[in-house]
This record gives structure tokens, sequence and C-alpha cells, in this order.
């Protein structure tokens, strides 16, 4: 069953960015779009997912599964541990990612994790 992360593309990592310039979040959805998803994993673009203060922001969601909204990932250094956390994820039936078996980035930066919405 697919799962997405979904990349805040407005972020802005709480700096000012001139007009013109390519916001931090619409360089982490670049990234991971060409580093590639792995498999059962989809990345989506969205334009705000209200955590503003802590950006860069992606939520991971899936179908019965437990839902999350990690902060502050930088799009030059936290690819690779989104997109392992992220297979981590996806390979799980309720979306409870064993927590040594985390990126650290994943323990560290979780803003929020929300129940399974009920069928």
């Amino acid at each position: 069953m697919t799962v997405t992360i979904h990349v805040c593309t407005t972020c802005r990592m709480g700096q000012p960015i001139a007009e013109g310039e390519v916001r931090p979040g619409a360089r982490l959805m670049a990234a991971l779009e060409q580093a590639g998803a792995p498999a059962g994993v989809r990345i989506v673009p969205v334009e705000c997912l209200s955590a503003c203060d802590h950006g860069c922001n992606i939520a991971l969601t899936g179908p019965g599964r437990w839902s999350y909204v990690y902060r502050g990932m930088d799009p030059d250094a936290h690819v690779a541990d989104i997109l392992a956390g992220a297979a981590a994820y996806a390979a799980t039936e309720d979306g409870l990612v064993p927590w040594r078996d985390r990126p650290v980035i994943f323990r560290k930066q979780s803003l929020a994790r929300i129940p399974p919405m009920e069928s």
C-alpha cells in the first residue's frame, strides 16, 4: 500500500526570502524528487502544513496508519534520512516504526503524531 510524504513547498525555514529566490521547502521537494521515492512511497507537494515557525516541514501519511508531522528538515542535509524514514514507515501496517529503527531526525524533530482516521 502506498504512503505519502507531503512536503511543504512554502516553508522558509524561518528566514526572509528575497523575491524570486527559491524557498527552502521547494528546494526540499526538488531534492526528494531528484533522489527518488522508495518503493511504496509517493512524494506530494503541499502549499502549507501550518507549522511555519518550524520549517522545512513534511508529513507522512498512509491509509489506516498513524500520521506524523516532522519539522526542521534541511533540504541540503536530510534527504537520505527522510527517504529512509519513509521507507521504514511504508514497511509498517500501522505507521508505528520502532523508535530505534527511525532516523535520528525523525526521533528528535517530530512535531505531531496523529491517529489513523476511522473507516
